[in-house]
């Protein structure tokens, strides 16, 4: 008895030592990994309303729309990828295969500007751009993901480091966009098309030749089946049961068998529907072997219950995406308007104010960081200052301004274009300075720092363990859908607008009404965040139990079930 208790403290400890890969020494090379192919990615993102209306003539609403939908694919193939990446081919295998499609897209994409004759630049520009949104789909959660693998759950010194990681690993991000926003639009704008996209297409090699670089550091995590399997169980076997009596039925709540160490959690009263799933009935104890969709573990249950306690809050960021939505079509377009002459020989594109929400969290993020969650702590007590849904609020409070700045500086554009007689003339530059712009890019690089983040976070951190990939994905698909749901309400105000005898949005921007259409946000805006609000305060965190749970938990024991409670 002695002897195995020792055996089993060896390996403990043996398990418990520090890891020879793993931590900033492998986490470095993704987070370079992904500044560069932010790079890329933002290179090509921020200007491609410019590259529809000028090089491929169409309509300022409907280039609008085509970015919008295919921003939206980018931010929703990250759904698929991950389920492949949690279920068949682990994290690292699919970000080199998503990195090699994203780096032909991009080679493609290059050839399409260059010398793809004119009659069919347009269709393989397209192709070539759809194929970018599946490689930067299949490559974005997975990669952000993987990186904060390399820091081990539980390590005191990691959770220390990993507290700080989001946000660092966010300044990254805008760290690429910021330099491929003022970069590569400079030349797109100046010097060419060919040039500045074959510039996005040498990042990505260098991109994937980084990645490949830190191959013998990585901590890799092994596939454990399809993450969905466990879902679909759960919420068949509660149906299944939805006529067994809690109290005269029970015969006991199913632990599991013996399973590898896993985080286990605690039995939360929310979604209490499910928690049949785990109820021991006569039929259950009858047999000797359990039936997986008919009986799950308290487990189980309860990592389904994390899945589903996300999905409220999910729903209510999608408004937030709307809004930001707005960056790179609409903003740009007015921009495009204003005087952007910075010298007699140097004039701005108006993609590149842009730049101005990367610079923004570049230099507020560590701001933040440094000052801003010690202070909070110190009156809150908690770790990261503010909660993660505090922060998330936050963003989406200052949102609402983002849409009330721009309506009263698109208001202010009208009039100085009223003043000047040239509602009728969208060609002609406004005498009005372009730096009028700048609070509404200013609030939205405040407004990322909070809710991106905080985003980021959440759904890396209430996720299951063997759902990590998919709740990044599930953190960016927020994007998509707010892309393609921002195509939809462009479309819906037009066909309103029209029905009403004025049409919004049209391509005559002097005309558009576009301050009516960014208050009308606002206002959505600030429903939403009440709705966000009801939701924050009825959420209910992750619990997990600590490292010494009782014996009998863990070799599939059985506890009574009484008045939603174990016992």
């Amino acid at each position: 008895m002695t002897s195995n208790s020792h055996k089993d403290g060896m390996k403990v400890d043996s398990a418990r030592q520090k890891p020879s890969k793993g931590g900033w020494n492998a986490a470095i090379f993704l987070f370079l990994v992904e500044v560069v192919e932010r790079f890329a990615f933002f290179g090509l993102a921020a200007n491609l309303i410019t590259y529809l209306t000028n090089e491929l003539h169409q309509p300022t609403s409907t280039a609008a729309k085509n970015v919008n939908i295919w921003s939206g694919v980018s931010y929703i193939v990250p759904l698929f990828a991950a389920f492949v990446a949690d279920s068949l081919l682990g994290r690292f295998n699919t970000i080199f295969l998503a990195s090699v499609i994203y780096l032909v897209g991009m080679i493609l994409l290059a050839l399409s500007v260059s010398v793809v004759p004119m009659d069919y630049r347009k269709v393989i520009f397209f192709v070539a751009l759809y194929i970018v949104a599946v490689g930067e789909g299949g490559h974005k959660p997975c990669v952000q993901t993987f990186a904060a693998d390399q820091f081990e759950e539980d390590s005191i010194d990691d959770k220390k480091v990993k507290s700080s990681f989001f946000n660092w690993w966010f300044w990254g991000i805008v760290t690429g966009q910021a330099i491929a926003i003022l970069g590569v639009i400079y030349v797109e704008d100046n010097i060419g098309w060919t040039v500045g996209i074959g510039m996005l297409a040498v990042a990505m090699a260098v991109a994937l030749i980084l990645f490949l670089l830190g191959i013998k550091r990585y901590r890799k995590q092994v596939p454990i089946g399809s993450p969905l399997t466990t879902v679909a169980q759960v919420l068949v076997a509660a149906a299944r049961k939805w006529r067994v009596d809690k109290k005269l039925d029970s015969g006991g709540v199913y632990h599991g068998d013996s399973q590898p160490k896993t985080q286990t959690l605690i039995h939360t009263n929310q979604l209490r529907c499910l928690d049949k799933a785990m109820i021991i009935d006569n039929l259950d104890s009858m047999r000797t072997i359990h039936d997986p969709w008919r009986l799950c573990s308290l487990n189980q249950v309860e990592e389904v219950k994390l899945v589903l306690r996300l999905f409220p809050v999910w729903l209510s960021c999608l408004m937030f995406a709307i809004v930001v939505a707005q960056m790179n079509t609409f903003f740009v377009k007015q921009g495009s308007t204003l005087q952007r002459s910075i010298t007699p020989h140097f004039i701005i594109s108006p993609a590149s104010l842009q730049a101005l929400v990367g610079l923004t969290i570049i230099f507020c993020m560590p701001i933040y960081d440094r000052y801003f969650i010690p202070t909070a702590r110190k009156f809150t007590g908690h770790p990261s200052g503010i909660t993660v849904l505090q922060r998330i609020g936050t963003g989406l409070f200052l949102s609402i301004f983002i849409m009330v700045v721009s309506g009263i500086v698109e208001t202010k554009r009208i009039n100085v274009v009223k003043e000047s007689n040239l509602l009728d003339h969208p060609k002609v530059i406004v005498p009005m300075r372009v730096w009028w712009l700048l609070p509404q890019y200013i609030i939205t690089g405040l407004v990322e720092i909070f809710t991106y983040v905080g985003l980021q976070e959440l759904f890396y951190a209430q996720m299951p363990e063997a759902m990590r990939s998919l709740g990044a994905a599930v953190y960016l698909s927020i994007n998509g859908i707010g892309n393609l749901a921002s195509s939809v309400v462009i479309s819906m105000v037009q066909a309103i607008s029209i029905r009403f005898g004025e049409e919004w949005l049209g391509d005559n921007l002097n005309r558009a009404h576009l301050n009516y259409f960014y208050w009308v946000l606002a206002g959505f805006s600030a429903l939403n965040l009440c709705l966000f609000v009801w939701i924050a305060t009825r959420f209910v965190y992750k619990k997990v139990e600590e490292d010494d749970v009782p014996e009998e938990k863990e070799s599939g024991a059985i506890n009574r079930y009484v008045d939603g409670e174990i016992i």
